[in-house]
């Protein structure tokens, strides 16, 4: 994701639109659409020295929905009903699973993909708790055999001539 400072910053310093977009990676259209309230407030490049810092606060004034995440999640406050809910079941369960028991046994009705970034963006502490990998104690080698499943191809049998799934 391009730093929205970023593209103020290069168009501030002369670059045009169509460069920004090109050594960006982003459509002409966001830039401009980024761009416009600078414009209309009467800013254009070459002016006065802007730090990004001086362009992170006007960014804030317009745009704030880029600045707090949660103007832009309208099914967050449904799950921050859960909150606690939630807590308790981080580290035991998924969070597929939460979200599977808030659906049916709380009738939520939230895709899974939004309680995902629910979950990591306001629990990010239990998040990393929860993702903990054990490790286990080295074993002598032979004392364990493993056995990998999976479709290798089909095989015929030399002698009858039939074909397996091998």
């Amino acid at each position: 994701m391009v730093n929205i400072a970023e593209i103020y910053v290069h168009w501030y310093a002369g670059r045009s639109k169509s460069e920004l977009a090109a050594s960006l990676g982003v459509d002409r259209k966001t830039v401009r659409k980024y761009l416009a309230p600078a414009e209309a407030s009467g800013i254009s490049p070459g002016g006065p020295p802007m730090s990004e810092s001086d362009w992170s606060k006007l960014i804030k004034e317009w745009f704030p929905g880029l600045v707090d995440k949660r103007l832009r999640q309208v099914t967050w406050p449904d799950i921050d009903q859960h909150r606690d809910y939630i807590k308790s079941l981080l580290g035991t369960v998924t969070v597929s699973t939460i979200h599977q028991r808030l659906r049916d046994e709380h009738k939520l009705q939230v895709p899974i993909s939004s309680f995902r970034r629910w979950v990591h963006a306001t629990l990010p502490d239990e998040v990393a708790k929860s993702q903990v990998t054990v490790l286990r104690d080295d074993i002598e080698p032979g004392s364990e055999a493993q056995i990998d499943y999976g479709f290798l191809g089909p095989w015929i049998d030399p002698r009858t001539g039939k074909r397996h799934r091998v």
